[in-house]
């Protein structure tokens, strides 16, 4: 289950361009809490913790208590603007959410047991069409990331999220298709190897 991360904020006075202008000066990001049926509260909080929080992996999908005052707002963070050129945060909105409020989060995908897959043995490929599963969870267990099992996928195969067990108490958002996530594909040299192979066989065929 992912970490709870605490982010101390202080409010903002004013909002405006040139007012978050001049806290990105002083090392402060412009951000938002809104949701759970309350006013939004503007508040800034400081770029090098907000950076390190970043820098978990797992922001995204983590519960942020943000203390406001005193006070630790249970949220969710919702997005992150970053400048263009230098990749510093510029604004960040989170959601606020009840304990065990019913959210949807993206959470990574890791593959194991490759050593048990038929068809990466054989040289295959690993084509990853999504590293993230977006879930519906209960906020106080969110998955830190979902485990598929490769073994005995060969090459040709294809990973539905119906062959994924999900964590205990998750569920795919995506319900009206059984999307795939992977498929096993063969390398360059296999594929080669066959196309020089059904070629022969089709000249025998016309001798």
């Amino acid at each position: 289950m992912s970490d709870q991360l605490t982010l101390s904020a202080e409010v903002r006075d004013r909002a405006g361009k040139g007012a978050s202008r001049a806290l990105r000066r002083e090392g402060r990001v412009p951000a938002v809490i809104y949701g759970n049926n309350e006013e939004p509260t503007l508040v800034h909080v400081e770029e090098k913790l907000l950076n390190k929080l970043l820098g978990t992996g797992h922001f995204f999908n983590s519960v942020i208590m943000v203390e406001v005052n005193g006070k630790a707002v249970r949220t969710l963070p919702k997005d992150v603007e970053f400048h263009p050129v230098t990749d510093r945060p510029l604004h960040a909105d989170f959601l606020r959410v009840s304990e065990h409020a019913s959210v949807h989060v993206n959470v990574p995908v890791v593959f194991a047991n490759e050593e048990q897959s038929p068809g990466l043995k054989r040289g295959g490929v690993l084509n990853v069409v999504r590293h993230e599963l977006e879930l519906i969870c209960d906020a106080a267990m969110i998955p830190d990331d979902v485990t598929i099992d490769l073994s005995g996928f060969d090459v040709g195969d294809s990973i539905h999220i119906s062959h994924v067990a999900l964590p205990k108490g998750a569920a795919s958002a995506i319900t009206d298709r059984d999307f795939t996530i992977a498929t096993v594909v063969a390398p360059s040299s296999l594929k080669s190897e066959e196309g020089d192979t059904t070629k022969a066989e089709g000249e025998g065929e016309g001798e």
